[in-house]
């Protein structure tokens, strides 16, 4: 048994902060689960982050599963692994999503994450009935961007703010163990969170929710944009350019291999040949 159990994170509310993050791959899942990160989302913005995409839109229930896979064996000892349900997974009817939900808990996942308010209360219910924990989001939903007009600050609006309040509980009611909270007021996540008996996850919704999440990414500096949401802990990505650099030089000036770098040689004869 992981040291992080659903049942654990749940207990967490009202209590010590959490930090959690996205992951995509073994390597970083492992530094992940070694650092005591509690919770990892295999998040559909690898479309973005791994894929080259410019949405979460073109993600596949295949890509998902195939990084979900190499970051369980990433998480192996300590960290939850949530699958994001990517776009057109699981709104089609209720089977088919949970058929879906299902092929990513077998592909590693100890629990899904899948975007609306009450309207997916149906499903999530039939996914803890069937054993699959669930992961709600609300706010900013970005497979809904193209009716949204944009990634845009969600719940600005008194009659948002309270229907944002109404999906979270539905979805708390639905049997949700947490809710991602997305480009919320701070004080619209605050009600929210006071409102519902789960932790809430704050992507870009202030410090009033009961955990931070952050995309690997933005966090460590492989990306040109920085959210207003994130702070970059890293430069991991101009190391990685000047590395690349210094690579390039040493290979054109000889420098590399050297001796230290080069397999003794062979004990043979080839004068003849």
């Amino acid at each position: 048994m992981k040291t992080w159990t659903v049942t654990k994170f749940k207990e967490c509310k009202g209590g010590t902060k959490l930090a959690t993050i996205t992951a995509y791959d073994y390597a970083f899942a492992k530094l992940a689960d070694e650092a005591g990160i509690p919770l990892v989302l295999v998040g559909d913005s690898l479309g973005m982050t791994m894929l080259g995409y410019s949405s979460t839109i073109p993600v596949t229930m295949e890509d998902m599963l195939h990084h979900i896979a190499a970051v369980a064996r990433g998480c192996a000892n300590n960290t939850l692994v949530v699958g994001d349900m990517p776009f057109m997974s699981y709104q089609v009817n209720l089977e088919e999503g949970l058929r879906n939900a299902g092929r990513m808990i077998q592909a590693g996942a100890d629990a899904v994450k899948l975007e609306g308010g009450a309207c997916r209360a149906p499903l999530i219910k039939a996914c803890v009935e069937a054993g699959i924990p669930v992961v709600g989001h609300i706010g900013l939903t970005p497979q809904s961007v193209n009716v949204l007009g944009g990634y845009k600050v969600q719940a600005k609006t008194q009659s948002a703010a309270e229907q944002l309040i109404a999906d979270a509980k539905a979805l708390d009611e639905a049997g949700v163990f947490t809710m991602v909270l997305e480009c919320v007021p701070p004080n619209i996540a605050k009600a929210v969170t006071a409102a519902v008996s789960v932790p809430t996850i704050s992507v870009g919704a202030g410090p009033d929710c009961d955990v931070q999440m952050v995309v690997l990414h933005d966090m460590l500096g492989f990306t040109e944009r920085t959210p207003k949401f994130v702070r970059r802990y890293a430069e991991i990505g101009d190391t990685v350019k000047a590395a690349f650099g210094q690579f390039i030089r040493e290979v054109a000036d000889g420098s590399f291999p050297g001796p230290e770098n080069t397999y003794a040689p062979a004990a043979v004869d080839l004068t003849g040949k």
